[in-house]
């Protein structure tokens, strides 16, 4: 058996690397080429750890959940921007060129959504859950447990519990801007919701990728560049 520690890496190595891509100043790394080096660099690792992913697909019918991900993520689209706007100033951003535009709407749209529901709803809840599971038992030591004894293939499909609810939740939240937080409070609440109730990731990745795209063009068609 594969242990979750084994798997911390490939599932961290794509969430990793577009980070630490994207956080290279745009002085050394201008945006038209930031994007492009993230579109090469996190499709090759996700095709790497593939093989080591929990399965994207569940028990419920698949076009089920994505056309319940495209509801989800419309809904999403709305709760961002009215928990982003108040903490947001149209002049604190600049338009970004066609070029950037683009890149990232491919970005956002084609690739987080992929890494970032397999690390947050694949891998950080369902080790979340498995360490409440055992701390509940009365576990010695829950997390070295869960992590060197355990694989997270082992949760049943809409496996939960509110720790893992939580601990995913602020652990999506954490990889956005202060500014952005109560919009990503509620954003990893619905999409662990999702796994709930759909129990499967497809869902939450339709969703994400939805709401990624529509951000995406209407902050394009409005001009409103302060939510991107």
């Amino acid at each position: 058996m594969i242990t979750n520690r084994q798997l911390i890496l490939p599932y961290a190595a794509p969430y990793l690397a577009y980070v630490g891509i994207a956080s290279i100043p745009e002085h050394i790394l201008p945006m038209e080429a930031s994007y492009p080096i993230r579109l090469i660099a996190v499709p090759l690792l996700l095709f790497w750890g593939w093989r080591w992913y929990c399965p994207i697909l569940g028990p419920r019918p698949f076009w089920g959940s994505v056309t319940t991900g495209l509801i989800a993520g419309l809904a999403g689209l709305v709760v961002w921007i009215a928990l982003l706007a108040p903490f947001t100033s149209p002049e604190e951003t600049e338009p970004w060129s066609v070029t950037a535009f683009l890149f990232r709407l491919l970005s956002a749209g084609l690739v987080v959504p992929i890494f970032e529901e397999l690390m947050m709803r694949g891998f950080v809840f369902r080790l979340a859950l498995q360490w409440d599971q055992l701390r509940k038992k009365g576990t010695e030591a829950p997390l070295h447990a869960a992590l060197d004894e355990h694989s997270i293939n082992e949760i049943k499909p809409g496996g939960w519990s509110w720790a893992a609810v939580t601990i995913s939740t602020l652990a999506f939240t954490s990889g956005h801007a202060t500014q952005e937080w109560p919009a990503a409070i509620a954003y990893g609440l619905l999409m662990a919701f999702l796994w709930i109730w759909r129990k499967d990731l497809i869902a939450c990745i339709t969703a994400h990728a939805i709401t990624n795209i529509t951000l995406a063009w209407f902050v394009y068609a409005t001009g409103s560049w302060q939510y991107w």
